[in-house]
């Protein structure tokens, strides 16, 4: 009698987890869908604006992308929360929200790439990437879900123009532990948490 209620009950988990699995594909590929709409109008329009109603990527849709922080990074909610994640996740909110701005000046900026996977990583083909988690020869698979999971919402917002800019426009971020010789060229527009942001005279 047990077995035949253990066997009803893996019967019953299997057929829910299917709808389930093809529920989360759904969300992922409308978020997938979304952020590219989004980021090709941050690109064309030259700055980022608040996202319509109908391309609003809910929070769902954004956490079924990628919610183990494992995928490959080939889409815009996907790139922008593994930055947010690897130049951040240790200094909170601000600081993320911080890093996601600069990837959205950037993409926003001409003289940059138009897709946020590609301003992540530019540079890597001459080995001096923009962000340095990118081309630092470790794994980029996420190691603490809370602040992935921060990261991703984070990036959800900033993708649909729902983020205050705490950068003032910065399209280049570094560490206060390091002294980059380019810093002297910009204006500083921002101290957040770790990190001094800055932006061209």
């Amino acid at each position: 009698m047990r077995l035949t209620r253990i066997a009803i009950y893996l019967t019953a988990l299997t057929c829910l987890s299917q709808p389930l699995s093809a529920d989360m594909a759904e969300r992922a590929e409308a978020a997938i869908t979304k952020a590219e709409t989004l980021e090709q109008n941050t690109a064309e329009q030259g700055d980022v604006t608040r996202a319509d109603p109908d391309d609003t990527i809910t929070k769902a849709e954004s956490r079924a992308v990628d919610p183990a922080g494992e995928a490959p990074l080939d889409d815009a909610i996907t790139c922008l929360a593994r930055s947010i994640y690897w130049e951040a996740k240790g200094d909170g909110a601000d600081s993320m929200e911080a890093v996601a701005s600069v990837v959205l000046n950037r993409l926003a900026d001409g003289g940059f790439p138009e897709t946020v996977c590609e301003v992540v990583k530019q540079g890597s083909e001459q080995g001096a990437c923009q962000f340095s988690w990118w081309c630092d020869g470790r794994s980029d698979t996420v190691q603490e879900e809370e602040p992935y999971r921060m990261a991703t919402e984070i990036a959800r917002k900033a993708l649909n123009g729902q983020l205050k800019d705490r950068t003032d426009g910065a399209l280049y971020f570094h560490d206060r532990s390091v002294a980059p010789g380019w810093s002297d060229t910009f204006v500083k527009t921002a101290e957040i948490g770790d990190l001094f942001f800055y932006k061209p005279n």
